[in-house]
C-alpha cells in the first residue's frame, strides 16, 4: 500500500509535536531541506564571512534577523526553535546536549543561518535513475571529516566535512553533471576515489551518519557537506552555538527545482 507523502508544512508540524525526532531524508519530496547553525550576534559576522568564503560546504539559503526565530523566506510558519527534529548544543566548542526543542535555550541575540543540503540534489539523481545507496537502505548518509582545509574567516576555520555516495564510474560521471546544476546545495563533488587522499582513515567508520557498503566496481563519490560548520564551531569555541543533528534537517517550503541553475 502506497502512502501519500506529507507536505513540508505537515512534516514540520509532526516534528514540532515530537512525532519525528530522527532523520528527514526522503520526507516532503520536492522540498528543500536545510542545515542549521545558530550563533550569538557578536559571532554572526565572522560566521557569515566564513560561509561566504566557503560556498561549497556552506551555501547560504537564509539568515534570520537577530533574536527572531522565524524564517519567512523559507516558510511562513517556521519556528527554528521547534521545527528541527534534533539539535546539537555546543558550549565553548564542546557538544553538551542533543535536545528536540531549543525554546528554553533561545537568546535575544541569536542569529540563525540556514545552509543548503545535499538531500535536494539526491532527488535529481533519483529522477535520472541513479541509485542512492543510503536512501535504498533507509539509512542516514555517511559523512566524514577530512583534511581539506576551509578558508578561514575571523574566528572560524577548520576542515571540510563531506558526504559520500558509492557509484559505478559511469553513474559517477552523470552525477557530476547533474549536481553541478545545484550550487545552492553543494554542487558537484569535491573528490572521488581514494578516501585517504582527503584524509579519511576508514571509509567504514564515518564520523557522522551511517556507513553504507561499497560494492565491487564502485567508487566512493564525495560532496561538500553542511555539517562543516559544526567543525568550524568546535574550532572557534563560541560560548554557545546550536546546530542540527546530522541528517535531521529543517524542511522548508522552497522547491528543489527552483535551485537548479539550468
Amino acid at each position: 500500500m502506497t502512502t501519500t507523502p506529507l507536505s513540508a508544512a505537515a512534516e514540520r508540524l509532526r516534528i514540532r509535536s515530537g512525532a519525528n525526532s530522527g532523520q528527514t531524508a526522503g520526507l516532503a519530496p520536492g522540498h528543500v531541506q536545510a542545515n542549521l547553525a545558530i550563533l550569538p550576534a557578536d559571532w554572526a559576522g565572522d560566521f557569515l564571512r566564513f560561509c561566504q568564503a566557503n560556498p561549497r560546504p556552506c551555501p547560504l539559503l537564509a539568515v534570520s534577523e537577530v533574536g527572531d526565530p522565524r524564517l519567512p523566506t523559507l516558510g511562513h510558519d517556521i519556528d527554528i526553535r521547534t521545527d528541527v527534529p534534533r539539535y546539537r548544543v555546543y558550549r565553548d566548542g564542546v557538544l553538551s546536549a542533543e535536545p528536540t526543542d531549543i525554546g528554553d535555550l533561545w537568546q535575544d541575540d541569536f542569529v540563525a543561518f540556514l545552509i543548503g543540503c545535499s538531500f535536494s540534489f539526491e532527488e535529481a539523481l533519483l529522477a535520472d535513475g541513479l541509485p542512492v545507496r543510503h536512501i535504498a537502505m533507509n539509512r542516514n548518509v555517511p559523512m566524514y571529516e577530512t583534511s581539506i582545509p576551509c578558508t578561514p574567516a575571523g574566528r572560524f576555520g577548520g576542515t571540510m566535512v563531506v558526504s559520500m555516495r558509492p557509484m559505478v564510474p559511469k553513474d559517477a560521471i552523470r552525477a557530476i553533471q547533474i549536481t553541478s546544476r545545484f550550487p545552492s546545495v553543494h554542487g558537484a563533488p569535491v573528490h572521488f576515489g581514494d578516501p585517504a587522499a582527503i584524509g579519511i582513515r576508514d571509509i567504514a567508520q564515518p564520523e557522522h551518519g551511517e556507513a553504507v557498503p561499497i560494492e565491487p566496481g564502485e567508487v566512493p563519490v564525495f560532496w561538500a557537506c553542511g555539517v562543516t560548520p559544526q567543525v568550524a564551531i568546535r574550532t572557534a569555541r563560541p560560548p554557545i552555538a546550536i546546530s542540527h543533528s546530522p541528517g535531521a534537517m529543517l524542511i522548508t517550503d522552497l522547491l528543489n527545482t527552483h535551485l537548479s541553475v539550468l
